[in-house]
Protein backbone atom coordinates (compact mmCIF):
# COMPACT_ATOMS: atom_id res chain seq x y z
CA UNK A 1 0.00 0.00 0.00
CA UNK A 2 1.33 3.67 -0.88
CA UNK A 3 2.29 5.65 1.05
CA UNK A 4 0.21 8.93 2.45
CA UNK A 5 2.21 11.73 2.89
CA UNK A 6 2.05 14.03 5.50
CA UNK A 7 -0.94 16.91 4.86
CA UNK A 8 0.72 20.39 4.50
CA UNK A 9 -0.43 23.25 6.96
CA UNK A 10 -2.54 25.23 6.02
CA UNK A 11 -0.91 28.29 6.31
CA UNK A 12 2.15 26.68 4.40
CA UNK A 13 2.40 28.48 1.04
CA UNK A 14 2.55 26.32 -2.01
CA UNK A 15 4.90 26.13 -4.20
CA UNK A 16 3.85 25.90 -7.75
CA UNK A 17 6.67 26.48 -9.55
CA UNK A 18 10.08 27.45 -9.62
CA UNK A 19 10.93 31.31 -8.33
CA UNK A 20 13.63 33.74 -8.23
CA UNK A 21 14.63 34.95 -4.71
CA UNK A 22 14.41 38.64 -4.57
CA UNK A 23 17.27 41.17 -3.27
CA UNK A 24 17.54 43.17 -0.52
CA UNK A 25 16.99 47.06 -1.14
CA UNK A 26 20.61 48.70 -1.51
CA UNK A 27 20.29 51.52 0.91
CA UNK A 28 20.93 55.26 -1.04
CA UNK A 29 24.46 56.25 -1.41
CA UNK A 30 25.48 59.30 1.20
CA UNK A 31 26.07 62.54 0.12
CA UNK A 32 30.31 63.48 1.05
CA UNK A 33 28.88 66.17 3.15
CA UNK A 34 26.88 63.58 4.97
CA UNK A 35 30.45 61.63 5.46
CA UNK A 36 31.95 64.51 6.33
CA UNK A 37 29.60 65.48 9.49
CA UNK A 38 30.26 62.30 10.64
CA UNK A 39 33.78 61.88 10.70
CA UNK A 40 33.64 65.63 12.20
CA UNK A 41 31.56 64.29 14.73
CA UNK A 42 33.50 60.93 15.08
CA UNK A 43 36.81 62.84 15.49
CA UNK A 44 35.01 65.77 18.14
CA UNK A 45 35.13 62.48 20.28
CA UNK A 46 38.84 62.41 20.97
CA UNK A 47 40.88 65.20 22.47
CA UNK A 48 43.09 65.24 19.54
CA UNK A 49 40.16 65.66 17.31
CA UNK A 50 38.74 68.27 19.15
CA UNK A 51 42.05 70.26 18.80
CA UNK A 52 42.29 69.68 14.93
CA UNK A 53 38.44 71.55 15.24
CA UNK A 54 39.82 74.21 17.38
CA UNK A 55 43.14 74.83 14.83
CA UNK A 56 40.97 75.19 12.19
CA UNK A 57 38.26 77.42 13.10
CA UNK A 58 40.90 79.80 15.27
CA UNK A 59 42.73 79.90 11.90
CA UNK A 60 39.26 80.71 9.58
CA UNK A 61 38.46 83.62 12.15
CA UNK A 62 41.55 85.08 11.63
CA UNK A 63 41.80 84.73 8.51
CA UNK A 64 38.61 85.85 7.66
CA UNK A 65 39.25 89.19 10.01
CA UNK A 66 42.23 89.78 7.76
CA UNK A 67 40.38 89.58 4.73
CA UNK A 68 37.67 91.83 5.11
CA UNK A 69 39.73 94.17 7.08
CA UNK A 70 41.63 94.38 3.94
CA UNK A 71 38.41 94.75 1.69
CA UNK A 72 36.79 97.70 3.46
CA UNK A 73 39.95 99.49 3.95
CA UNK A 74 40.50 99.13 0.71
CA UNK A 75 37.17 100.31 -0.11
CA UNK A 76 37.85 103.07 2.10
CA UNK A 77 40.68 103.79 1.25
CA UNK A 78 40.34 104.28 -2.05
CA UNK A 79 37.45 106.39 -1.83
CA UNK A 80 39.60 109.30 0.32
CA UNK A 81 42.07 108.81 -2.29
CA UNK A 82 39.33 110.45 -4.81
CA UNK A 83 38.53 112.83 -2.46
CA UNK A 84 42.06 114.35 -2.21
CA UNK A 85 43.42 113.57 -5.85
CA UNK A 86 39.83 113.61 -8.01
CA UNK A 87 36.03 114.21 -7.08
CA UNK A 88 37.38 117.46 -4.65
CA UNK A 89 39.79 118.83 -7.71
CA UNK A 90 36.84 118.32 -9.97
CA UNK A 91 34.38 119.98 -8.12
CA UNK A 92 36.71 122.98 -8.12
CA UNK A 93 37.17 122.63 -11.75
CA UNK A 94 33.49 122.94 -12.52
CA UNK A 95 33.86 125.89 -10.35
CA UNK A 96 36.69 127.90 -12.34
CA UNK A 97 34.42 126.80 -15.76
CA UNK A 98 31.63 128.39 -14.03
CA UNK A 99 33.82 131.32 -12.97
CA UNK A 100 35.88 131.74 -16.21
CA UNK A 101 32.07 131.63 -18.55
CA UNK A 102 30.83 134.76 -16.18
CA UNK A 103 34.08 136.65 -16.03
CA UNK A 104 34.52 136.51 -20.38
CA UNK A 105 30.88 137.72 -20.42
CA UNK A 106 31.85 140.30 -18.13
CA UNK A 107 34.68 140.92 -20.05
CA UNK A 108 33.04 141.46 -23.12
CA UNK A 109 30.69 143.48 -22.18
CA UNK A 110 33.23 145.63 -20.60
CA UNK A 111 34.86 145.94 -23.95
CA UNK A 112 31.43 147.14 -25.44
CA UNK A 113 31.39 149.57 -23.08
CA UNK A 114 34.66 151.20 -24.51
CA UNK A 115 32.99 151.09 -27.75
CA UNK A 116 35.48 150.92 -30.61
CA UNK A 117 38.40 151.54 -28.35
CA UNK A 118 38.01 148.25 -26.61
CA UNK A 119 41.47 147.72 -24.16
CA UNK A 120 44.23 145.15 -24.91
CA UNK A 121 43.80 144.52 -21.20
CA UNK A 122 39.30 143.70 -21.86
CA UNK A 123 40.23 141.70 -24.84
CA UNK A 124 43.34 139.19 -23.24
CA UNK A 125 41.01 139.07 -20.50
CA UNK A 126 38.30 137.69 -22.58
CA UNK A 127 40.95 135.39 -24.76
CA UNK A 128 42.25 133.74 -21.34
CA UNK A 129 38.90 133.37 -19.77
CA UNK A 130 37.19 131.49 -23.03
CA UNK A 131 40.65 129.21 -23.04
CA UNK A 132 40.60 128.43 -19.37
CA UNK A 133 37.00 127.20 -19.45
CA UNK A 134 37.87 124.92 -22.73
CA UNK A 135 40.71 123.70 -20.96
CA UNK A 136 38.24 122.83 -17.92
CA UNK A 137 35.58 121.26 -19.98
CA UNK A 138 38.56 118.58 -21.82
CA UNK A 139 39.36 118.06 -18.11
CA UNK A 140 35.89 117.45 -17.39
CA UNK A 141 35.25 115.32 -20.03
CA UNK A 142 37.76 113.10 -19.38
CA UNK A 143 37.46 112.23 -15.90
CA UNK A 144 33.45 111.71 -16.74
CA UNK A 145 31.97 108.24 -17.39
CA UNK A 146 30.61 108.17 -20.85
CA UNK A 147 26.67 107.58 -20.32
CA UNK A 148 26.96 109.75 -17.49
CA UNK A 149 24.96 113.44 -16.63
CA UNK A 150 28.04 115.36 -16.22
CA UNK A 151 29.22 113.95 -19.68
CA UNK A 152 26.29 115.46 -20.97
CA UNK A 153 26.41 118.79 -19.87
CA UNK A 154 29.96 118.50 -20.61
CA UNK A 155 29.16 118.06 -24.28
CA UNK A 156 26.23 120.98 -24.27
CA UNK A 157 28.61 123.31 -22.67
CA UNK A 158 30.72 122.17 -25.59
CA UNK A 159 28.49 123.03 -28.25
CA UNK A 160 27.27 125.94 -26.92
CA UNK A 161 30.98 127.60 -25.93
CA UNK A 162 31.59 128.49 -29.97
CA UNK A 163 27.69 129.93 -30.33
CA UNK A 164 28.42 132.07 -27.70
CA UNK A 165 32.49 133.53 -29.02
CA UNK A 166 30.37 134.06 -32.43
CA UNK A 167 27.66 135.82 -31.01
CA UNK A 168 30.29 138.25 -29.44
CA UNK A 169 32.60 138.77 -32.26
CA UNK A 170 29.46 140.02 -34.37
CA UNK A 171 28.42 142.47 -31.40
CA UNK A 172 32.56 143.41 -31.47
CA UNK A 173 32.08 144.09 -35.40
CA UNK A 174 29.02 146.24 -35.56
CA UNK A 175 30.24 147.79 -32.34
CA UNK A 176 33.20 148.89 -33.61
CA UNK A 177 31.43 150.52 -37.23
CA UNK A 178 29.13 152.83 -34.96
CA UNK A 179 25.96 150.29 -35.29
CA UNK A 180 23.02 149.90 -32.73
CA UNK A 181 22.68 146.29 -33.76
CA UNK A 182 25.70 145.54 -32.12
CA UNK A 183 23.90 146.39 -28.37
CA UNK A 184 21.57 143.33 -29.67
CA UNK A 185 23.98 140.91 -30.34
CA UNK A 186 25.32 141.32 -27.29
CA UNK A 187 22.61 141.09 -25.12
CA UNK A 188 21.70 137.72 -27.16
CA UNK A 189 24.99 136.65 -26.44
CA UNK A 190 24.39 137.22 -22.77
CA UNK A 191 21.06 135.47 -22.48
CA UNK A 192 22.86 132.55 -24.23
CA UNK A 193 25.36 132.84 -21.54
CA UNK A 194 23.01 133.56 -18.44
CA UNK A 195 19.79 131.24 -19.51
CA UNK A 196 22.24 128.34 -21.11
CA UNK A 197 25.63 128.04 -20.33
CA UNK A 198 25.85 129.40 -16.41
CA UNK A 199 22.61 127.10 -15.77
CA UNK A 200 24.51 124.17 -17.18
CA UNK A 201 27.97 125.01 -15.65
CA UNK A 202 25.66 125.32 -12.54
CA UNK A 203 24.61 122.28 -12.65
CA UNK A 204 27.93 120.59 -13.85
CA UNK A 205 29.07 121.94 -10.44
CA UNK A 206 26.34 120.72 -8.71
CA UNK A 207 27.17 116.95 -9.93
CA UNK A 208 30.63 117.04 -9.10
CA UNK A 209 29.84 118.47 -5.51
CA UNK A 210 27.27 114.99 -5.64
CA UNK A 211 30.01 113.10 -6.57
CA UNK A 212 32.51 114.27 -3.77
CA UNK A 213 30.13 113.99 -1.08
CA UNK A 214 29.38 110.42 -2.13
CA UNK A 215 33.19 109.68 -1.90
CA UNK A 216 33.51 111.31 1.50
CA UNK A 217 30.28 108.32 2.50
CA UNK A 218 32.36 105.79 0.99
CA UNK A 219 35.32 106.86 2.92
CA UNK A 220 33.89 107.80 6.37
CA UNK A 221 31.55 105.12 7.76
CA UNK A 222 32.78 102.83 10.17
CA UNK A 223 34.25 99.05 9.60
CA UNK A 224 31.43 97.47 11.94
CA UNK A 225 31.96 94.09 9.99
CA UNK A 226 35.63 93.91 10.34
CA UNK A 227 35.00 95.47 13.92
CA UNK A 228 33.33 92.62 14.94
CA UNK A 229 34.66 89.97 13.45
CA UNK A 230 37.96 90.81 15.32
CA UNK A 231 36.35 91.11 18.40
CA UNK A 232 35.05 87.34 17.91
CA UNK A 233 38.42 86.75 16.62
CA UNK A 234 39.58 87.77 20.31
CA UNK A 235 37.27 85.98 22.07
CA UNK A 236 37.81 82.53 20.50
CA UNK A 237 41.88 82.90 20.98
CA UNK A 238 40.74 84.03 24.29
CA UNK A 239 38.43 81.06 25.10
CA UNK A 240 41.11 78.29 23.45
CA UNK A 241 44.21 79.42 25.77
CA UNK A 242 41.33 79.28 28.81
CA UNK A 243 40.46 75.39 27.37
CA UNK A 244 44.08 74.75 27.22
CA UNK A 245 45.20 76.13 30.66
CA UNK A 246 42.13 74.32 32.54
CA UNK A 247 43.46 70.99 30.66
CA UNK A 248 47.24 71.02 31.48
CA UNK A 249 48.02 73.77 33.76
CA UNK A 250 50.06 75.75 31.52
CA UNK A 251 49.89 79.56 31.56
CA UNK A 252 51.19 80.45 28.30
CA UNK A 253 50.44 78.88 24.54
CA UNK A 254 53.54 80.40 22.47
CA UNK A 255 51.03 79.66 19.48
CA UNK A 256 48.20 80.95 20.63
CA UNK A 257 49.92 83.94 22.14
CA UNK A 258 51.12 85.30 19.14
CA UNK A 259 47.53 85.05 17.05
CA UNK A 260 46.34 87.01 19.92
CA UNK A 261 49.01 89.34 19.95
CA UNK A 262 48.84 89.63 15.79
CA UNK A 263 45.07 89.67 16.21
CA UNK A 264 44.98 92.43 18.78
CA UNK A 265 47.25 94.58 16.73
CA UNK A 266 45.32 94.33 13.26
CA UNK A 267 41.68 95.46 15.57
CA UNK A 268 43.40 98.53 17.41
CA UNK A 269 44.96 99.44 14.03
CA UNK A 270 42.02 99.34 12.60
CA UNK A 271 39.70 100.97 15.07
CA UNK A 272 42.49 103.39 15.84
CA UNK A 273 43.72 104.44 11.83
CA UNK A 274 39.91 104.34 10.33
CA UNK A 275 38.84 107.13 13.54
CA UNK A 276 42.06 109.30 13.38
CA UNK A 277 41.22 108.93 9.05
CA UNK A 278 37.26 109.51 9.47
CA UNK A 279 38.54 112.74 11.69
CA UNK A 280 40.70 114.04 8.35
CA UNK A 281 38.07 113.61 6.42
CA UNK A 282 35.20 115.44 8.54
CA UNK A 283 37.92 118.31 8.94
CA UNK A 284 38.51 118.62 5.80
CA UNK A 285 34.78 118.70 4.96
CA UNK A 286 33.78 121.03 7.70
CA UNK A 287 36.25 123.63 7.38
CA UNK A 288 37.51 123.00 3.41
CA UNK A 289 34.78 121.71 1.42
CA UNK A 290 32.06 123.25 3.24
CA UNK A 291 34.38 126.82 3.01
CA UNK A 292 34.92 126.29 -0.71
CA UNK A 293 31.53 125.75 -1.70
CA UNK A 294 30.20 129.49 0.01
CA UNK A 295 33.71 130.68 -1.28
CA UNK A 296 32.60 129.69 -5.27
CA UNK A 297 28.94 130.46 -4.43
CA UNK A 298 30.05 134.30 -3.41
CA UNK A 299 32.67 134.68 -6.34
CA UNK A 300 29.89 133.44 -8.79
CA UNK A 301 27.43 135.99 -7.19
CA UNK A 302 30.22 138.56 -7.78
CA UNK A 303 30.42 137.91 -11.39
CA UNK A 304 26.94 138.21 -11.99
CA UNK A 305 26.49 141.36 -10.47
CA UNK A 306 28.97 142.89 -12.98
CA UNK A 307 28.11 141.50 -15.43
CA UNK A 308 24.31 142.42 -14.94
CA UNK A 309 25.97 146.24 -14.19
CA UNK A 310 27.79 146.71 -17.52
CA UNK A 311 24.45 145.22 -19.08
CA UNK A 312 22.91 148.24 -17.32
CA UNK A 313 24.79 150.64 -19.18
CA UNK A 314 24.80 148.62 -22.78
CA UNK A 315 20.51 147.85 -22.95
CA UNK A 316 20.06 152.23 -21.32
CA UNK A 317 16.64 150.98 -20.04
CA UNK A 318 15.67 149.02 -23.10
CA UNK A 319 14.60 146.20 -20.60
CA UNK A 320 12.58 146.67 -17.74
CA UNK A 321 10.70 143.75 -14.83
CA UNK A 322 7.88 144.98 -13.05
CA UNK A 323 8.36 144.37 -9.28
CA UNK A 324 7.07 145.19 -5.92
CA UNK A 325 8.48 148.10 -3.71
CA UNK A 326 8.77 147.87 -0.14
CA UNK A 327 4.77 149.13 -0.27
CA UNK A 328 3.51 146.17 -1.80
CA UNK A 329 3.12 148.36 -5.06
CA UNK A 330 4.36 147.91 -8.43
CA UNK A 331 6.75 149.47 -10.47
CA UNK A 332 8.80 149.30 -13.22
CA UNK A 333 12.72 148.74 -12.78
CA UNK A 334 15.69 147.73 -15.12
CA UNK A 335 16.19 144.18 -15.47
CA UNK A 336 19.67 144.24 -15.68
CA UNK A 337 19.65 146.50 -12.34
CA UNK A 338 17.38 144.65 -10.60
CA UNK A 339 19.13 141.27 -11.16
CA UNK A 340 22.58 143.46 -10.13
CA UNK A 341 20.84 143.93 -6.57
CA UNK A 342 19.78 140.08 -6.49
CA UNK A 343 22.96 139.27 -7.03
CA UNK A 344 24.71 141.56 -4.46
CA UNK A 345 22.22 140.41 -1.62
CA UNK A 346 23.72 136.78 -2.40
CA UNK A 347 27.24 138.09 -2.24
CA UNK A 348 27.00 139.52 0.84
CA UNK A 349 25.23 136.27 2.42
CA UNK A 350 28.24 134.16 1.37
CA UNK A 351 30.84 136.50 2.11
CA UNK A 352 28.94 136.57 5.88
CA UNK A 353 28.74 132.77 5.80
CA UNK A 354 32.20 132.46 4.56
CA UNK A 355 32.91 134.87 7.43
CA UNK A 356 31.33 132.64 10.02
CA UNK A 357 33.28 129.05 8.50
CA UNK A 358 36.97 130.73 8.79
CA UNK A 359 38.46 129.08 11.53
CA UNK A 360 41.32 131.10 11.39
CA UNK A 361 42.72 134.57 10.91
CA UNK A 362 44.59 133.70 7.38
CA UNK A 363 41.15 132.51 6.02
CA UNK A 364 38.80 135.35 7.77
CA UNK A 365 41.21 138.10 6.36
CA UNK A 366 40.08 138.24 3.07
CA UNK A 367 36.70 137.60 3.57
CA UNK A 368 36.53 140.66 5.73
CA UNK A 369 38.31 142.83 3.22
CA UNK A 370 35.51 141.42 0.27
CA UNK A 371 33.17 142.91 2.19
CA UNK A 372 34.49 145.95 2.42
CA UNK A 373 35.19 146.13 -0.89
CA UNK A 374 31.63 144.69 -2.04
CA UNK A 375 30.15 148.44 0.33
CA UNK A 376 32.18 150.48 -1.60
CA UNK A 377 30.73 148.60 -4.58
CA UNK A 378 27.19 149.65 -3.54
CA UNK A 379 28.26 152.84 -3.10
CA UNK A 380 29.72 153.31 -6.26
CA UNK A 381 27.28 151.88 -8.01
CA UNK A 382 23.99 154.20 -6.76
CA UNK A 383 26.58 156.83 -7.81
CA UNK A 384 26.79 155.64 -10.86
CA UNK A 385 23.11 154.57 -11.95
CA UNK A 386 21.91 158.53 -10.36
CA UNK A 387 24.43 160.22 -13.26
CA UNK A 388 23.09 157.56 -15.59
CA UNK A 389 19.00 158.64 -14.39
CA UNK A 390 20.01 162.00 -14.98
CA UNK A 391 21.45 161.62 -18.18
CA UNK A 392 25.17 161.75 -17.88
CA UNK A 393 25.92 158.69 -19.69
CA UNK A 394 29.33 159.42 -20.24
CA UNK A 395 29.70 160.24 -16.25
CA UNK A 396 28.00 157.08 -15.92
CA UNK A 397 30.28 154.67 -18.37
CA UNK A 398 33.56 156.63 -16.48
CA UNK A 399 32.17 155.61 -13.14
CA UNK A 400 31.65 151.92 -13.90
CA UNK A 401 34.84 151.17 -16.48
CA UNK A 402 37.11 154.21 -15.71
CA UNK A 403 40.32 153.88 -14.93
CA UNK A 404 40.40 155.44 -11.04
CA UNK A 405 36.76 155.33 -9.08
CA UNK A 406 35.19 152.87 -10.94
CA UNK A 407 32.94 150.07 -9.74
CA UNK A 408 35.46 147.72 -11.72
CA UNK A 409 38.34 148.24 -9.09
CA UNK A 410 35.78 147.16 -6.43
CA UNK A 411 34.98 143.92 -8.22
CA UNK A 412 38.50 143.25 -8.75
CA UNK A 413 39.52 143.71 -5.72
CA UNK A 414 36.23 141.32 -4.52
CA UNK A 415 37.45 138.55 -6.73
CA UNK A 416 41.04 138.86 -5.59
CA UNK A 417 40.11 138.58 -2.16
CA UNK A 418 37.75 136.03 -2.88
CA UNK A 419 40.71 134.03 -4.96
CA UNK A 420 43.03 134.50 -1.58
CA UNK A 421 40.35 132.96 0.25
CA UNK A 422 39.76 130.03 -1.61
CA UNK A 423 43.60 129.47 -1.92
CA UNK A 424 43.71 129.02 1.93
CA UNK A 425 41.20 126.84 1.89
CA UNK A 426 41.74 124.50 -0.31
CA UNK A 427 45.48 124.13 1.13
CA UNK A 428 42.80 123.11 4.49
CA UNK A 429 41.25 120.73 2.47
CA UNK A 430 44.76 119.50 1.09
CA UNK A 431 46.06 119.11 4.91
CA UNK A 432 43.02 117.62 6.72
CA UNK A 433 42.15 115.17 3.47
CA UNK A 434 45.74 114.43 3.36
CA UNK A 435 45.90 113.80 7.07
CA UNK A 436 43.18 111.54 6.69
CA UNK A 437 44.01 108.95 3.78
CA UNK A 438 47.96 108.70 5.33
CA UNK A 439 46.36 107.11 8.62
CA UNK A 440 44.59 104.57 6.54
CA UNK A 441 48.18 104.02 4.29
CA UNK A 442 48.92 100.15 4.93
CA UNK A 443 46.43 99.12 6.52
CA UNK A 444 45.08 96.78 4.11
CA UNK A 445 47.73 95.27 3.43
CA UNK A 446 49.38 95.40 6.89
CA UNK A 447 46.35 93.46 8.27
CA UNK A 448 46.21 91.06 5.72
CA UNK A 449 49.75 90.03 6.08
CA UNK A 450 49.40 90.00 10.31
CA UNK A 451 46.21 88.17 10.12
CA UNK A 452 48.17 85.27 8.17
CA UNK A 453 51.01 85.35 10.86
CA UNK A 454 48.34 84.79 13.49
CA UNK A 455 46.14 82.03 11.95
CA UNK A 456 49.72 80.19 11.28
CA UNK A 457 50.46 81.44 15.35
CA UNK A 458 47.09 79.62 16.07
CA UNK A 459 48.01 76.31 13.85
CA UNK A 460 51.63 76.15 15.20
CA UNK A 461 49.95 76.93 19.08
CA UNK A 462 47.17 74.02 18.62
CA UNK A 463 49.58 71.52 16.48
CA UNK A 464 52.08 71.97 19.74
CA UNK A 465 49.41 70.13 22.03
CA UNK A 466 48.86 67.46 19.24
CA UNK A 467 52.35 66.29 19.40
CA UNK A 468 51.67 65.43 22.87
CA UNK A 469 49.32 62.46 22.22
CA UNK A 470 51.94 61.21 19.18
Amino acid sequence: MPAIPPQAHPDTPVSTGSATPTAPPEEPRRTAFAEGVDRLRTAATTEPGRLRIIGALLAALVVAFGAVTAWQMADREAAADDVLHKSQPLSSAAADIYRSLADANTAASSGFLAGGQETADSRRRYEEDIDKAAAGLVKAAANSDPDSPAAATVTKLNRLLPEYKGLIERARTYNRQGFPVGGAYLRYANEKMQQDMLPAAEDLYKKENQRLRADYDDATPYPWAAIGLGVVALAGLAWAQHRNYRRTNRVLNHGLVAATATTTVVLLWLVVGHSVARAGLNDSYDHGVRSLNVLHDARIASLKARGNENLTLVARGAETVTVKNAKGEEESKDKYDNSFQTDMKTLGKGLAEAAKLADDTSGKKPVTAAEGNMTEWQKRHLDARAQDENGDYEQALDKVIGPEGATGECFDSVDANLARALTHEEAEFKRAAGDGLGAMTGLSVGAAVLAVLGAAGAVLGIGRRLSEYR
